[in-house]
């Protein structure tokens, strides 16, 4: 792209200027050239570093070519994991976030100013991408210190991007991603920092670090949740999956649930032991496994892997939701591959994949080829908890282009294990159903739950807020808790389920339950369930739960449906975990009983807040 080119898009004229003082600027053309930036134009290894006042030079990454791809590492395990509380808000516009000027010594434009005067001594990469799918999604641009090849490449894996020659002279961008690494160390202590600064027309993202979860994939994420807040419409934070049984029966699920919820999982294929059976659970008490044969197991048609686009443009008079992918690539995480043969599907497709792919806290020896269960150690034999691998989904087999409608929404807990002796959260059965007032306090709670992989903070049970996508959000909570409750509202022939995963009760599941119940309802054919065919859960807040769950032949233990049933729990260690979940669904709650919330909204919540029961629920006419 010419230099006349790139200075005539339609850019704040700060930055215009800084383009202007800055030495090369490279505009990818090619995803290959894009790989090629990866490595510094090094043929094996290649360090990002960079000169940072009184440090000198700082390694804040390392890539290594192999046959596959290229592997990212960094030399700091801080930076293998995204920070939850790395947003901050740059701008005076309506927010419940942290702004920046609260938390550190800055000033926005100060900061900005010194951004633009970084960027300029740099060579640059400059390079137009999408913000959401490319029908229905808004023009972005990144701009990048070139060395951050990486960066750029995953960005663009994840959105897609525009080649040079395509870019048109009065291109003009809805976002713009500014990269400026070494601010975390001179600015904020080593912190993982992302600014947004926002205005009607442009959504700045300013990311001083380089590990692309909390900007290039969730400062992504946060435009379109900011967009979208202005304009009505929600971007979900969920999987989706057409599932095609074998009888070809075809059912849509989406699933959501904060980050470690299992949406990726919800779009791979059931792990099975090497003698083809099924592991379903292990009581962590006495040892005993459930094991079950499942001859043959659906098609999966992946759908969306993270984050849905729900665009009224889509929705075309059905009652149902409809959906598209927000993404042109999945960041998939990979902790759960510890060996070959776990994974086939994903293994195959990271081993010998069509184009090189983008690696992420992973071994790799230069000309070697990566393998995805060789995860990087935080510490003598402790592995990184949070592997991940961009994949664009055109090399994903089966994958849907376009919308689809879904039969069922789910939504995923990770919970820990419980007992009478030592009592928790993990009380939820393998499948519950769900009315859709307690479907939209779910997602208003969204708990993160158990030992979660993907972010730093790891401890008790805590809340991920609106929709689970509140990490992301950049404006008010009650803003999104609004539009959650009218898209159910109008998509009311969606179902609601809940499923939890890693524990019920005293059995280690892992991500089994979802699975097993994607099967399940699939061969159903349909996610309604007659009332007689449900018990209501002794916890109102998990609706109901089916009395017997069969699939070719073989009968789900009840102890895995309902857990009071468990002897090692009992009514005594389910009254209890019921307790501690009822307690903070009523501490979570209690910041949406505002004036601004629907008249709906407050009536759902003084249920919960009065201890209401599943027919307190069920009775609101508006939601049947």
């Amino acid at each position: 792209m010419s230099r006349e080119l790139v200075l005539g898009m339609g850019l704040p004229a700060e930055l215009r200027a800084a383009l202007e003082r800055a030495g090369e600027r490279v505009v990818p053309e090619t995803r290959e050239e894009m790989l090629e930036l990866a490595m510094g134009g090094e043929s094996d290894c290649f360090e990002v570093a960079y000169n940072v006042p009184e440090r000198g030079r700082v390694v804040e990454a390392t890539v290594v070519r192999c046959r596959n791809g290229v592997v990212v590492n960094y030399p700091e395990a801080y930076m293998r994991r995204r920070d939850p509380n790395c947003m901050f808000i740059g701008d005076d516009a309506a927010t419940d976030k942290p702004r920046l000027r609260d938390e550190f010594p800055v000033e926005m434009d100060a900061l900005r100013g010194e951004v633009f005067d970084w960027l300029a001594q740099q060579d640059l990469i400059v390079m137009p991408f999408m913000v959401g799918d490319d029908r229905l999604g808004y023009p972005g641009l990144l701009v990048a210190p070139k060395n951050a090849g990486f960066f750029a490449g995953g960005l663009a894996d994840l959105q897609g991007f525009g080649p040079a020659s395509a870019v048109p002279a009065d291109y003009t961008p809805r976002a713009i991603i500014y990269l400026a690494p070494t601010f975390r160390h001179t600015h904020f202590g080593g912190r993982q920092v992302v600014v947004h600064q926002r205005s009607e027309a442009l959504h700045e993202v300013f990311a001083f670090n380089l590990y692309p979860g909390p900007s290039a994939k969730k400062g992504v994420y946060g435009i379109l949740l900011d967009i979208g807040e202005q304009e009505g419409w929600v971007t979900a934070h969920a999987s989706t999956v057409r599932v095609v049984t074998p009888y070809d029966n075809i059912l849509t699920i989406m699933h959501e649930g904060a980050s470690g919820g299992g949406k990726s999982e919800m779009i791979e294929q059931i792990h099975r032991e090497p003698d083809g059976r099924v592991k379903l659970a292990t009581n962590l008490e006495t040892g005993d496994e459930i094991r079950l044969h499942l001859t043959e197991t659906s098609e999966l048609q992946p759908v969306t892997d993270d984050m849905a686009l729900c665009h009224p443009a889509l929705q075309s008079g059905t009652r149902r939701l409809v959906v598209a992918d927000a993404e042109e690539g999945w960041f998939l995480r990979i902790n759960h591959i510890r060996q070959y043969g776990t994974d086939p599907h994903h293994e195959r497709l990271c081993v010998h994949p069509p184009e090189g792919l983008i690696f992420m806290n992973l071994e790799g020896a230069p000309g070697s080829t990566c393998l995805i269960w060789e995860h990087t150690m935080d510490a003598p034999g402790v592995p990184c908890p949070n592997p991940r691998v961009i994949m664009p989904r055109r090399f994903v087999p089966g994958v849907v282009n376009g919308a689809a409608e879904v039969d069922v929404r789910s939504f995923g807990v990770r919970t820990p294990p419980c007992t009478a002796a030592h009592p928790s959260y993990g009380i939820i059965g393998m499948l519950h159903v769900l009315p859709a007032s307690l479907a939209w306090l779910w997602r208003l709670v969204a708990p993160r739950g158990h030992d979660n992989p993907s972010i730093t903070d790891t401890g008790g049970m805590t809340s991920e807020g609106v929709g689970s996508f509140w990490p992301f959000v950049t404006g008010r909570a009650v803003n999104h808790a609004n539009q959650l409750l009218e898209q159910i509202m109008d998509t009311l022939s969606t179902r609601h389920k809940l499923i939890p995963n890693q524990h019920i009760g005293a059995y280690r599941v892992g991500f089994m339950p979802q699975w097993l119940a994607r099967e399940y309802l699939a061969r159903r054919g349909t996610a309604r369930f007659r009332m007689e065919q449900l018990d209501a859960a002794r916890c109102p807040l998990l609706g109901y739960v089916p009395k017997n769950l069969t699939m070719q032949g073989y009968r789900v233990p009840t102890v895995l449906l309902q857990v009071d049933h468990q002897p090692e729990v009992g009514v005594e260690g389910y009254e209890a975990g019921a307790a501690m979940l009822t307690s903070f669904f009523k501490r979570e709650l209690a910041q949406y009983d505002t004036p601004e919330l629907c008249s709906l909204g407050r009536r759902i919540i003084e249920v919960c807040m009065g201890d209401g029961d599943i027919e307190d629920y069920t009775s609101f006419a508006e939601l049947l």
